[in-house]
């Protein structure tokens, strides 16, 4: 393409839309803009988180490509660190945009490919101009939560990392006695054990290591103070809140087999702000669908996606196994032990992920139209 038709006034396209990429960096924002398709995109770069400049470079746009202000602007970036507020104040601006999974985006197959800002950028507003004239399916879009719906998805993830935080702490702890030979329990009186215990030549612990071991303790304690606070704080809303949210919680608590833990994140992150319209779709987006492979006479599968919420997906597994305990009569656990029950450890464990999505389905159905998992038992 050469700079006259980089650069030419007429343009392919069927109706006045300015179609807007953006490249989210932590220093800058690129933008490119264009009106049609096989023209480059006319690219612009701000200063990260500079909204002023970035409303100049879209009315810039507009005259340089002789569009009224009134046209529809249709604009589109990554799902990433700057999370959704680029997106609420878009729209506020009257901006339509959507907000992409970038493991949806298409790729060349290559074993080698370029890779550069310009690149993805033309990339992105080719394939949203394709997915503004019908390909739906081209990639995935996020649905954007509210802010409160986005606000309640921090206490369980907060609890998450703490308790990660707090397993690093205790194997730090025990790590750093092993390599001195030493091998105790840490409870609450680990700093007074920690003073009379000896090394295998009855000498005691050294300086360094010893006042190492507090520091690492004392944050130790530090975590278990703050889950103990996000758990009470979680306890009292349950029992306290009347948001339907909360309401739905209390609902799945009902279930032998589910616990807070399980409730809590099922509802806060998967079932109380999404719209799934059927079964495909609460599977998909917990990336427990599989993935066949299918070429000629050859056929395989390749396993689950994993391309939903890692937070659901983890929960899922592990909720089937508790199911498989506390609902040994339910429908799901019989059929599972039809399948799998005489299987290998490889053919269970396999079975497990088959369970879980089919146990996500039956909780969603749950609570949408109370209808209970068959065979299931309800808590006293």
């Amino acid at each position: 393409m050469n700079q006259l038709t980089a650069h030419k006034r007429e343009y392919t396209r069927k109706q006045a839309d300015l179609y807007l990429a953006f490249e989210l960096g932590s220093k800058e924002w690129k933008l490119g803009f264009t009106v049609g398709f096989g023209q480059r995109p006319r690219e612009r770069t701000v200063a990260a988180g500079d909204l002023a400049g970035m409303r100049r470079e879209i009315e810039r746009a507009k005259r340089r490509f002789s569009l009224s202000d009134e046209v529809r602007v249709l604009s589109c970036y990554e799902a990433g660190r700057d999370g959704f507020w680029v997106h609420r104040y878009l729209v506020q601006q009257g901006v339509r945009n959507l907000v992409v999974d970038s493991s949806s985006i298409e790729v060349n197959r290559r074993a080698r490919r370029a890779k550069t800002d310009r690149m993805d950028l033309g990339k992105l507003v080719s394939m949203l101009m394709r997915y503004d004239n019908g390909e739906r399916k081209l990639w995935s879009v996020v649905m954007v939560p509210t802010v409160e719906q986005e606000d309640s998805r921090q206490l369980h993830r907060d609890l998450v990392a703490l308790r990660g935080e707090r397993t690093r702490h205790i194997n730090r702890i025990k790590g750093l006695l092993a390599s001195s030979g030493v091998r105790m329990a840490i409870r609450r009186d680990f700093l007074d054990r920690l003073e009379r215990v000896r090394l295998w030549d009855g000498s005691p612990v050294p300086l360094g290591l010893r006042r190492r071991l507090v520091r690492e303790y004392e944050r130790l304690e530090m975590v278990k103070r703050q889950v103990e606070q996000v758990e009470a704080e979680r306890g009292y809303l349950v029992r306290s809140s009347g948001g339907p949210d909360v309401q739905k919680v209390r609902q799945l608590l009902e279930l032998r087999g589910i616990g807070i833990n399980s409730a809590w994140l099922y509802v806060m992150e998967f079932f109380g702000w999404r719209e799934f319209r059927n079964r495909r779709e609460v599977g998909a987006l917990a990336g427990l669908v599989p993935t066949p492979h299918q070429s000629g006479d050859e056929a395989r599968e390749r396993g689950i996606s994993k391309a939903g919420n890692r937070y659901i997906r983890s929960m899922a597994i592990q909720i089937a196994w508790a199911w498989l305990r506390w609902q040994p009569q339910s429908q799901l656990s019989r059929w599972y032990e039809r399948r799998f029950g005489n299987g290998s450890p490889r053919l269970r464990r396999i079975g497990i992920v088959a369970l879980a999505r089919k146990l996500l389905v039956d909780l969603w159905r749950f609570l949408e139209h109370g209808v209970i998992p068959e065979g299931a038992e309800l808590k006293a």
